[in-house]
């Protein structure tokens, strides 16, 4: 192993285990902000399968966007089930990067949502968490939140940031037939799962605060 794939698996080591103690911020009434810096498929380079990935390669051998590319080639490996490959890009851009930044958190929300679609739930949990410490009311946090808790098995805490959704736009959260509108890139399967905490929410709707 080369001295910097070292260097990489030990900045994952412990980047993994800082994610992981990343506390989840206290509930705010609502959340009215985009984020739209954050909430974003990040696309530097058109095209699929090994054209698309050649072509990051050699954006990143140029230094052009070279974290926006790396984090592209990132999602790309690990949507071709080169997980570990796409964890090294990931935790590459994520070192280079502040969480403070633009990029920085648009990389940590694209990484989140890969991990979370490998079933690495409490990671992807925790990224989010990250963001949602650093930036106002942003209005993905209450589903997103939800989500990630309903499926981590701590479904109370789902129920209550799902409350967070529908304090913030009760005419539009109240429906998961809303869903594919107002999450129209999430997977038909992460919409049903939401639509078991929108369940358990309409049964017992917490109080707030």
């Amino acid at each position: 192993m080369t001295t910097i794939r070292v260097f990489l698996a030990i900045l994952l080591a412990i980047h993994g285990f800082a994610a992981q103690a990343q506390a989840l911020p206290k509930q705010k009434e609502f959340y009215f902000d985009a984020d739209a810096g954050t909430a974003r498929k990040i696309v530097v380079a058109q095209g699929e399968g090994d054209a698309l990935a050649a072509e990051l390669v050699k954006m990143r051998e140029r230094g052009r966007k070279l974290m926006e590319a790396t984090a592209q080639l990132a999602h790309v490996a690990m949507s071709d089930n080169r997980t570990d490959l796409g964890k090294t890009l990931y935790t590459e851009a994520v070192g280079a990067t502040q969480v403070n930044s633009g990029i920085g958190r648009a990389i940590r929300w694209n990484y989140a949502w890969d991990l979370y679609k490998h079933d690495e739930v409490a990671p992807a949990l925790a990224f989010w968490a990250e963001l949602a410490h650093g930036y106002g009311q942003p209005s993905w946090v209450p589903p997103t939140l939800a989500l990630a808790l309903w499926s981590a098995d701590r479904k109370a805490e789902a129920v209550k940031w799902y409350a967070a959704a529908v304090r913030t736009e009760p005419n539009l959260w109240n429906d998961p037939a809303n869903y594919p509108t107002l999450l129209p890139d999430w997977r038909e399967e992460d919409r049903k799962r939401l639509a078991e905490v929108y369940t358990a929410w309409a049964a017992n709707p917490p109080a707030w605060p």
